[in-house]
C-alpha cells in the first residue's frame, strides 16, 4: 500500500464500497463543515479500476461526497489524500469497506443483509463473514433471512414498526403470506398479528385455504368448507388435503424429471428455501429444482438453483458430486473470446437499423443491469422526518406508485417491488426481460420507459429541472402548503417576500417587523382562507416553480441555479421529433423463442 495525493476527476465510488451498496444514500451533513474548513485528512482507500490512472473508492465515500461538494461551491477541486491498494477480488476490497466503515454500521439487520448479501454473491460463506466481523454464525444467517422479505415488511422493520421476533417469523412466511399479512397490517378495523400471534397464524391454525391445492379441485373428494362470502374456501380434512397434495407434489416432481431437470429436490414442511445460499443456474448446466412445501398447504417452485458453493465448482468445470470427473471445457477461454468478440462484431453491425429493438434492450439494460451499465433508481430520501412524511402524503408519489405497479405487472415482476429498477447487486433476469419487452406493444413499453427514466431521475438535478421545464410542470397541480414546509423557512426576509406574496404589499409592510411565527400565521390564514382572509388558490413558492426564482439577491437557490445553468441550451417542443412506428408490428409467433421467453 502507499500513499498519494489524487485528483478527484480520477476518482469513482467503487460498486464493492458498502455505502454504494446500500439504498438509501449515507448523509454528509455532518462532514461537509469539516471538510470545508480543513480539508480531507484521513485518507480514502482505493484501488486501479482497469482504466488508466483512475482509481475506485473502496471505502471513503462519504469523505469523497463531502470534497465534491466543497468543490463545487468555490470551483475548484483539491486532491485528495489517498491510500492505493493492490488491485484485488471484490469480495475483499468489500470486507475493507464494512471493517473500514463499522464504526458507522446501522445497528439493524435490514442494513447488515444489504452488506452480507453483496458478500455472499461475491462467493463468501456465512462462515467466512461471520469469522471476519466477529460475529455469530447465528446473528449473519438472520441478517440474510431477511432476504426472503417483501422491501415494504422490510422497510417497516428498519423503521421498527415490527417487532424482530415478528419478522423473524415474517422470514419463513411465503410471499402470498407476506402480502395476506400487509393487508391485515393496512386494515384499519383489524388487528394484525404479531409475536406468538403471528407465529400460530403462520403455522399453528388449521385451516388451509382451497387457493393452495395443485390438485384438481372436482376430483377431492373431502369436505370443503367456504366463507359466507364466498371469497375463499377451505379443506375440513388436513390429513385428507395432504395426501392429495402430496401425490400431486411427486406429480410436478416426475413431470420435472421428465423435462430434463438433472435433480428436483422437495423442501418438507417446516424447513424453507434459503435464497442466500443458492445461485441461480440454467437447467442444461446442471440446475435443480427446489419444492418448497410450507406449512399452509401452499407450495413454491424454485427452478434452476444450485448452492453457492456447487455454483463456484461448475463454473470451474469441477466435480459437485463424489465419483464425477471435472468436464473440460470444449472451447478454451481463447476460442470462447474470439468466438464472442465476432458474434459481438456482427450484432453491433446489424443492431443501428434496429431501433425500436435496441430501445427495447436499452430499457431492459437499465432494470435489470448488464456488467457495462451502472443505473440506479433515486433513494427519495431525507433525514428529516417530516420532509419524509411530506413526501409520502404527497399525492404525486401515490400516482407514481400506481403507475410503477402497473410496469412491473407488464414485465411480470411482482408489483408489490419497491422499485423497477434493481440494485446493482439485483438478480433479476436480463434477457427475460429484454424478451418480455419484445412482446409488448411500443406504448406499453414507452409507458415503461417514461416509469424506468422518473423512478432514476436524481432530484434537484439539471436534467430534473430541464425535463421539469420542458414538460410544463405546473406545482400547483401536486402541491399544497403543509407545515413541513412552514416549519423549514426561518429566514424573515422571504418570510416577509412571501406575505407580500399571498397578502399583498401593504400587509407585508405593516408587519415587516413582527416575529417569523406571526408571519407564517398570517401566510397560513390566506392560504387557507380562515380568520376572515380571502383564499388564495395554487400558491406555490418561487423557487418550486418551472421555471423557478428567488425571493431575494443572495443568492443559494439550488433551483435557481440549475434553471440559469440549462438556459444557456433551450430545447422547443417542436424540437421534438414524433415518436417512430415500431419496427416490430406483428407480435411474435406462439412458437417462437422470444414468445416461449416471454
Amino acid at each position: 500500500m502507499k500513499l498519494d495525493f489524487i485528483p478527484q476527476d480520477r476518482l469513482s465510488v467503487s460498486p464493492v464500497n458498502m455505502r454504494a451498496a446500500k439504498k438509501r444514500r449515507a448523509s454528509i451533513d455532518d462532514l461537509v463543515p469539516l471538510v470545508r474548513a480543513r480539508g480531507v485528512l484521513v485518507p480514502l482507500i482505493v484501488r486501479p479500476n482497469g482504466a488508466p490512472d483512475h482509481f475506485e473508492i473502496v471505502a471513503g465515500a462519504r469523505r469523497f461526497g463531502a470534497a465534491r461538494l466543497v468543490a463545487d461551491e468555490g470551483g475548484s477541486a483539491e486532491p485528495l489524500p489517498c491510500a492505493i491498494i493492490e488491485p484485488g477480488d471484490d469480495a475483499a476490497a468489500l470486507e475493507a469497506s464494512i471493517m473500514e466503515n463499522s464504526g458507522r454500521l446501522d445497528p439493524d439487520e435490514v442494513t447488515r443483509w444489504e452488506s452480507f448479501t453483496a458478500l455472499i454473491r461475491e462467493g463468501r460463506s456465512v462462515e467466512d463473514i461471520a469469522a471476519h466481523f466477529g460475529l455469530p454464525d447465528l446473528m449473519v444467517k438472520r441478517a440474510l433471512a431477511l432476504g426472503n422479505l417483501l422491501p415494504r415488511i422490510r422497510d417497516l422493520y428498519r423503521a421498527e414498526k415490527i417487532n424482530p421476533d415478528s419478522v423473524r417469523h415474517l422470514t419463513l412466511a411465503s410471499k402470498t403470506q407476506q402480502r395476506d399479512w400487509l393487508a391485515l397490517w393496512d386494515d384499519k378495523e383489524v388487528d394484525a398479528p404479531t409475536g406468538y400471534r403471528l407465529k400460530a397464524w403462520l403455522f399453528g391454525g388449521s385451516s388451509i385455504a382451497t387457493r393452495h391445492a395443485l390438485f384438481d379441485l372436482e376430483s377431492y373428494d373431502g369436505a370443503v368448507i367456504a366463507d359466507l362470502f364466498g371469497a375463499d374456501a377451505y379443506f375440513a380434512d388436513r390429513d385428507r388435503f395432504w395426501t392429495a397434495q402430496n401425490a400431486a407434489i411427486e406429480a410436478k416432481r416426475d413431470a420435472y424429471l421428465e423435462a430434463g431437470w438433472h435433480h428436483v429436490e422437495i423442501v418438507p414442511p417446516g424447513s424453507y428455501f434459503a435464497s442466500y445460499e443458492h445461485e441461480h443456474w440454467p437447467k442444461r448446466r446442471g440446475g435443480r429444482v427446489y419444492i418448497e412445501v410450507r406449512e399452509s398447504g401452499e407450495v413454491a417452485f424454485h427452478e434452476g438453483y444450485v448452492t453457492g458453493k456447487e455454483a463456484r465448482k461448475l463454473a470451474k468445470g469441477e466435480a459437485v458430486a463424489a465419483g464425477e470427473k471435472p468436464k473440460r471445457p470444449e472451447l478454451t477461454s481463447s476460442l470462447q473470446a474470439y468466438v464472442d468478440l465476432h458474434r459481438h462484431a456482427a450484432i453491433r453491425a446489424e443492431l443501428p437499423d434496429h431501433p425500436m429493438v435496441a430501445m427495447r434492450l436499452m430499457v431492459a439494460h437499465v432494470i435489470a443491469h448488464s456488467p457495462l451499465w451502472r443505473v440506479e433508481a433515486n433513494p427519495v430520501s431525507t433525514r428529516n422526518e417530516a420532509v419524509k412524511q411530506s413526501i409520502a402524503n404527497a399525492s404525486a408519489t401515490d400516482i407514481f406508485n400506481a403507475s410503477r405497479a402497473s410496469a412491473l405487472g407488464l414485465l411480470g415482476l411482482d408489483p408489490e417491488d419497491r422499485q423497477i429498477v434493481d440494485s446493482y447487486y439485483g438478480k433479476r433476469d436480463g434477457a427475460a426481460i429484454f424478451a418480455r419487452l419484445l412482446a409488448l406493444d411500443d406504448s406499453s413499453v414507452f409507458a415503461i420507459l417514461g416509469i424506468v427514466m422518473a423512478e432514476t431521475l436524481a432530484s434537484g438535478s439539471d436534467f430534473a429541472e430541464a425535463v421539469g421545464t420542458q414538460i410544463g410542470v405546473d406545482m400547483a397541480n401536486w402541491w399544497d402548503a403543509d407545515e413541513a414546509l412552514f416549519d423549514l423557512i426561518r429566514d424573515k426576509a422571504v418570510l416577509g417576500a412571501i406575505v407580500a406574496e399571498v397578502a399583498g404589499p401593504k400587509i407585508a409592510k405593516a408587519n415587516a417587523d413582527e416575529k417569523a411565527k406571526t408571519l407564517k400565521t398570517i401566510i397560513r390564514h390566506h392560504l387557507d382562507g380562515a380568520d376572515g382572509r380571502k383564499k388564495v388558490e395554487g400558491w406555490v413558492p418561487r423557487w418550486m416553480r418551472f421555471a423557478p426564482s428567488a425571493y431575494t439577491d443572495r443568492g443559494g437557490v439550488g433551483t435557481v441555479s440549475a434553471a440559469r445553468r440549462i438556459g444557456k441550451y433551450p430545447v422547443s417542443v417542436a424540437a421534438i421529433p414524433p415518436a417512430a412506428e415500431s419496427d416490430r408490428a406483428d407480435p411474435p409467433d406462439a412458437e417462437s423463442p422470444t414468445a416461449l421467453a416471454a
